[in-house]
């Protein structure tokens, strides 16, 4: 039986904070959903994708409970956004942020899926990213 535990720790420090990427491929199932595509390849893509963003992007476990085949994780992440996130443009500006993932594990203990929840708002807060409300409507217009 895989030490679920070790592995989280181990996807965290290797792919997440890109220490050794290559690990992916001994962490991830094949048919584990990421970005655009399955398996450690996907998994890959959408940490490659957030380092060209933030490049010195660090993650650090707070909290991490295993149950069986699942493990949660709490992290807190920062880094300095120095490429275009979405549709802002490199800032210069650090952020720093916290989410939880969820990994849950196949019967040869590779990580078989995961999903994230994040504080993406704080994130684009700390960009400078302005979030205004639409216009209101007159009184008696109802919306389209």
């Amino acid at each position: 039986m895989v030490d679920v535990d070790s592995v989280a720790r181990r996807f965290v420090a290797d792919v997440w904070n890109g220490e050794r990427e290559e690990t992916a491929y001994d962490l991830v199932a094949g048919d584990c959903p990421g970005l655009g595509t399955t398996g450690p390849e996907g998994v890959l893509a959408w940490h490659r994708d957030r380092r060209s963003s933030f490049p010195d992007q660090r993650y650090k476990i707070v909290d991490l409970l295993v149950d069986g085949e699942r493990a949660a994780i709490h992290w807190r992440a920062a880094g300095t956004q120095m490429g275009p996130f979405g549709p802002v443009p490199p800032t210069g500006q650090v952020v720093s942020y916290s989410g939880a993932t969820f990994l849950r594990f196949d019967a040869d203990g590779k990580i078989s899926d995961i999903w994230s929840v994040n504080e993406l708002f704080q994130v684009l807060q700390q960009l400078g990213v302005d979030f205004l409300p639409p216009p209101s409507l007159p009184p008696g217009v109802a919306p389209a």
